[in-house]
């Protein structure tokens, strides 16, 4: 596969995992000096990585949010916790990977993202109720 396939077949897995809406959004912010960047994560993260049939996406999603919980990185965070549900992940099995996440990352960093889950849930529950 070249880098041109890569690109397309992980553009595909972006807007599937990620939704189109977030995908529009980062290509209209594309600038001059993030645009390798972008073609790049989406080449080898998600053309790469997340199309490896090792693990099913709702596997890669867990662990995603998992080591995002643990490397405090709360904009990735958020928008790992909205695209959950594309890969198939409950809003259970979040929680339950927040109780582990207590023991493994620290009570801290769970109770706050069990804070960040309820304002993501509660944010697309609204969208979805109007």
């Amino acid at each position: 596969m070249d880098e041109q396939e890569r690109y397309a077949q992980g553009m595909q897995v972006r807007r599937a995992v990620l939704g189109d809406a977030h995908v529009d959004r980062t290509l209209v912010n594309r600038t001059p000096f993030n645009e390798e960047f972008q073609e790049q994560i989406t080449r080898h993260a998600w053309g790469e990585i997340w199309t490896r049939p090792g693990l099913p996406r709702h596997t890669r999603s867990l662990i995603t949010i998992a080591m995002l919980i643990a490397m405090n990185r709360e904009d990735e965070l958020r928008m790992h916790l909205r695209a959950a549900a594309n890969n198939g992940v409950t809003r259970d099995e979040i929680k339950e990977l927040l109780m582990h996440s207590a023991i493994y990352c620290g009570v801290p960093a769970a109770n706050a993202t069990f804070h960040m889950a309820e304002a993501v849930f509660a944010q697309l529950d609204a969208a979805a109720a109007g």
